[in-house]
């Protein structure tokens, strides 16, 4: 059984990842032809149908988060989408200026760590204070 405190250290982890994704949708957006050459330079595939997809993934994804829905599923495909971005984004291994690769290598684990916290969010689900908590069962004596 959760504490109530549970819920809302939920809700502000929730809070936390979808500031990061907003703010890169948002920024994604009013940049949008810029993207699309960062995309290409990084050599990623199928930029055209690319592109409008991760835009659409941090900006619904971003606020799915906020409000609770469907967080489950939800966190399984913002993990994916954070670990490929680690790969195709922060590829490291490929760059030759030590100072561009140290900020590479940052960003490539910080990626990987936002994933993790994806996978926490998966086994704890959207906690009482979101639309999921909204809609679940209650059971019990007085159960949260």
């Amino acid at each position: 059984m959760s504490r109530p405190v549970d819920y809302g250290v939920i809700f502000i982890a929730r809070l936390a990842l979808s500031v990061l994704f907003l703010w890169g949708g948002v920024m994604k957006l009013l940049g949008y032809a810029g993207f699309v050459g960062y995309l290409h330079s990084k050599g990623v595939p199928f930029v055209q149908i690319a592109a409008p997809i991760a835009t659409a993934v941090e900006v619904l994804g971003g606020l799915l988060l906020v409000i609770g829905f469907k967080v489950r599923p939800l966190a399984l495909i913002m993990a994916a989408y954070t670990v490929a971005t680690a790969v195709l984004g922060h590829d490291f291994w490929n760059v030759v200026d030590p100072n561009v690769q140290h900020d590479m290598v940052i960003h490539f684990w910080k990626n990987i760590g936002i994933a993790g916290g994806f996978l926490l969010l998966f086994v704890t689900g959207a906690g009482r204070l979101s639309i999921d908590g909204a809609r679940a069962p209650r059971g019990g004596l007085g159960g949260l």
